[in-house]
């Protein structure tokens, strides 16, 4: 562990999530599901959709946002916020990509951002 990944969990490598598509890392906090967009962004939300709790990690990915498998809900990747017309947030963790790996940290330390335990932002 170095400085760069202190406080970090590596949870796999970039090609194990399909673009378009998600994984779920099971953590003390709960799932967590990672999603990589087809221009191989890659975000991690809470796995629970704000409307009735479906599995968003099963949903369809579509440009940065995923579409609840319940209900159709959509929910920005980048903002963890419902798209209008609903109303709703979950969880947004930090995630970044060293050398092809995935790193996920728990403790929410995101700078201009809210820990998981605050949820989102309502901008």
């Amino acid at each position: 562990m170095n400085a760069m990944t202190e406080g970090w969990l590596k949870i796999g490598r970039l090609h194990d999530v399909p673009r378009q598509g998600a994984r779920v890392v099971r953590t003390a906090a709960g799932a967590i599901a990672v999603f990589r967009t087809h221009d191989d962004q890659v975000y991690a939300l809470e796995d629970r959709c704000p409307h009735k709790g479906g599995p968003l990690s099963q949903g369809i990915v579509h440009g940065h946002r995923v579409a609840c498998p319940l209900h159709d809900w959509r929910i920005d990747l980048e903002s963890g916020q419902a798209v209008a017309p609903d109303v709703g947030c979950v969880a947004r963790y930090p995630v970044r990509i060293i050398d092809g790996e995935l790193w996920l940290q728990l403790n929410g330390a995101m700078l201009g951002g809210p820990t998981p335990a605050q949820g989102c932002r309502h901008d």
